[in-house]
């Protein structure tokens, strides 16, 4: 990476991560274009995955956090007859039914038993650690680490398409969730095996409507400056927007920053908490109530 003078920044980018390229790359060619101090991801996405990898710059990595548990949407197209040694296109594949020649009404039928509230065992090929070591460097070595299944929401799982030996999936998850697994276990169930060809994440909660940007995009407006860069970033609390607002004074405000509590006679919860000035409410962070006492939980530093 080329040297550059890089700057405080504050905001999240959503990345439309690009096939074929790690999520830390992409976060590393994001951040050289903005100049930015500071930036992190709130998820990775395997290099043959596409879409939407929220980046945050700056402050904005204090409530990435939140983003890691939030529901994800994606859409997949599954590949039946085989199994893949790393449940995607890229691992060596093994036959396991010449001819599926599986109808819609069978897969559907077998998609019902994973909606809802379910079990799932995370992939050896997957950033989870077992005594510190990450789960896919292990499974590189040739090694199988029994994983504890997990529990894991699927709220919505839908057919789009098939053929005889595949099926274009729309799935929406909460954290945690592996799609890999998900098809894995979707060609036990049929019989046939199955992995997945394609995966690409469209939203992550809370930006389901906002617009995502490639990096060729972003190479074209790094040609114009670093303001119409910026001019992509949302703003901080856009990532906590499932939390109620609650107005401070500034008095109120300084207390809170000050480590001090205030009495509100308020629902126990977290709340993003905003600050008057002279010209506008100020986002500072999130703040959490209980027993009418209210607490600093995660402040910002512009």
């Amino acid at each position: 990476m080329a040297k550059r003078n890089f700057r405080k920044l504050d905001g999240i980018l959503l990345l439309d991560k690009p096939f074929g390229l790690s999520s830390n790359k992409a976060l590393q060619e994001a951040r050289f274009l903005f100049a930015a101090e500071k930036a992190g991801h709130t998820g990775s996405l395997d290099p043959l995955a596409s879409g939407m990898l929220p980046i945050c710059f700056g402050e904005a990595t204090k409530v990435s956090g939140f983003l890691l548990d939030a529901d994800k949407h994606y859409l997949t197209t599954a590949r039946f007859g085989y199994t893949s040694s790393t449940g995607d296109d890229e691992g060596e594949k093994r036959l396991m039914h010449a001819d599926p020649q599986l109808t819609a009404e069978t897969i559907e039928a077998a998609l019902a038993q994973f909606r809802g509230e379910i079990q799932q065992v995370p992939p050896m090929y997957s950033a989870l650690k077992k005594d510190g070591q990450p789960l896919y460097k292990l499974a590189r070595q040739g090694l199988e680490i029994e994983r504890p299944a997990r529990t894991v929401q699927i709220h919505e799982l839908t057919l789009q398409a098939c053929t005889a030996d595949s099926a274009s999936l729309v799935v929406h998850c909460s954290k945690g969730t592996y799609i890999r697994s998900l098809v894995e276990d979707l060609g036990k169930v049929l019989g046939v095996g199955a992995y997945v060809t394609m995966l690409r994440r469209t939203w992550v909660a809370p930006f389901m409507a906002e617009p995502m940007y490639r990096l060729a995009d972003l190479h074209n407006l790094a040609q114009q400056g670093s303001p119409a860069l910026d001019q992509l970033l949302l703003p901080l609390d856009h990532a906590l927007t499932h939390f109620p607002a609650l107005n401070l004074t500034a008095a109120q405000a300084q207390l809170i920053q000050q480590g001090q509590k205030l009495r509100l006679e308020l629902k126990a919860g977290l709340y993003r908490l905003y600050k008057q000035t002279a010209t506008h409410l100020l986002f500072i962070g999130l703040g959490e109530l209980n027993d009418q006492q209210l607490k600093a939980k995660r402040l910002l530093a512009y």
